[in-house]
């Protein structure tokens, strides 16, 4: 998904005095870091073109396959609230290492799992790993480059590794579920996970810091957004139990923000009229892009007939210009200021939307796969500005807290979406009619979400 990962960890926003540690290296740091954020990224994407293929070795259903994806999404979102505050206090390379070792083991055990419910733990463990690794990676590239030109030129390399990772993502799944098996796309992260954990010894060590941690808050959030997947994707009694446990969660942890000193999610970020758009922006466009590579994931193979290959290149048109769209939202964004990018977007991406319901099962792939262009390009174009206005919108040393809220937000709708466009998909309806009612869902939530960035006041 396009994103503004700039500014995701800008909970570890301290910043070391001077030059980086006798011994470190600034390069390999970079590298290090790089890696890592490059790889917790396509973890969240090379799945989905694979989905298939597990479902066809270990069985199960469509909820089942949902929960392979919806699992890492969930833990990743939720314990990104809390987890730049771990890396403060037990020191970022630590919390590094720490992180990408459970990945790395983690990503292991996904590659010899002997059933789904094995899968689906090893994939909740990844997510729990990725959301440390996250801002630890950015407090390292910090840290290494204390000059203000070096250090802003490091991040834009850093999150740019993001950007190709999310490109790369459904072709590298489909290749490796091809050329190998499904296993592969968690085996290729034992190599890389390693060369990350050994490049780490050469970055930076900073003191640890007392940053405050809210775990009532945090354990209430992660217990609502779960229960919520639960009550969108499971069915009967265990649906309306999740429901039920989705809302006393929810209420706790309203009730605890509003009084812990320290809450993970200040409720008061919501009084700026800027602050709520650029969240419900965020959501919208990560409900309509995540719902979209999923289902058509599914599309390309069970409706067109397409191999795990042949679907991921039918993604790579639209994959490979997210990067140019993120450097020009930024250059638009300096020169009009965010709302004319963020606009522009979401009414490219409403269009791309209601294009793509001409697919159907007659439908020629390389057609489908250029109707996939223009969601692409305007979640490209609008995401990186609305990141801007949020942070424009806030005092300065708010700024990362405000971050990791946005991007923990847009994780959860995104998740939130796949159960959507899996449920109907798996409806009486059938899969075409059940994919463009979750395509009209989506192009709704666009369509309110460029409706109030209209009303936004113009700024640079």
């Amino acid at each position: 998904m396009p994103t503004n990962d700039t500014l995701q960890a800008a909970r570890a926003d301290h910043e070391l005095a001077g030059g980086p540690p006798r011994g470190s290296s600034p390069a390999l740091t970079l590298v290090a870091a790089l890696l890592g954020f490059a790889l917790i990224t396509l973890d969240a994407s090379v799945v989905n073109v694979a989905l298939p293929a597990i479902g066809g070795d270990l069985g199960g259903g469509m909820s089942a396959l949902q929960w392979v994806v919806d699992a890492y999404t969930l833990a990743f979102a939720a314990l990104m609230l809390s987890t730049g505050a771990f890396a403060d206090r037990v020191g970022s390379a630590r919390a590094y290492a720490l992180g990408t070792v459970v990945f790395t083991l983690a990503s292991a055990a996904c590659g010899v799992a002997p059933g789904l419910g094995v899968l689906i733990g090893a994939r909740v463990v990844q997510g729990v790993a990725a959301a440390v690794v996250l801002p630890a990676s950015l407090a390292l590239v910090r840290q290494a480059h204390p000059d203000p030109a070096r250090r802003a030129r490091a991040v834009a390399l850093w999150a740019a590794g993001g950007s190709v990772a999310v490109a790369l993502g459904p072709v590298a799944g489909g290749a490796l579920t091809t050329l190998w098996d499904w296993r592969g796309i968690f085996f290729i992260n034992l190599p890389l996970g390693l060369t990350a954990l050994a490049l780490t010894a050469r970055a930076p060590r900073a003191g640890r810091r007392p940053a405050p941690l809210d775990l009532p808050g945090q354990l209430t959030a992660a217990v609502a957004l779960a229960a919520l997947a639960f009550a969108v994707i499971e069915q009967g009694a265990v649906r309306i139990g999740a429901g039920a446990l989705a809302v006393v969660a929810g209420a706790a942890f309203w009730l605890i923000e509003r009084r812990v000193a320290h809450p993970v999610v200040p409720l008061g970020l919501f009084r700026d009229r800027t602050v709520t758009v650029a969240m419900g922006a965020g959501a919208a466009a990560s409900a309509a892009f995540y719902g979209v590579i999923f289902v058509f994931s599914l599309y390309f193979q069970r409706v067109r007939g397409e191999s795990a290959l042949t679907t991921g290149l039918m993604f790579l048109p639209m994959t490979a210009l997210i990067p140019v769209m993120n450097m020009l939202s930024g250059r638009l964004s300096m020169r009009f200021g965010p709302r004319v990018p963020m606009l522009a977007g979401q009414l490219l991406a409403l269009v791309g939307l209601l294009l793509l319901l001409i697919a159907d099962a007659q439908a020629p792939a390389p057609l489908v796969a250029f109707l996939l262009v223009p969601l692409a390009l305007g979640c490209g174009l609008s995401v990186p500005a609305l990141t801007a206005a949020m942070m424009e919108a806030l005092p300065q040393e708010r700024a990362g807290l405000a971050a990791g809220v946005l991007n923990a937000g847009r994780q959860v709708a995104g998740a939130l979406s796949i159960a959507v466009f899996g449920s109907l998909v798996d409806g009486e309806a059938g899969f075409v009619p059940g994919m463009r009612m979750g395509l009209v869902v989506a192009a709704g939530l666009v369509a309110g979400a460029a409706f109030s960035t209209g009303w936004l006041r113009g700024r640079r």
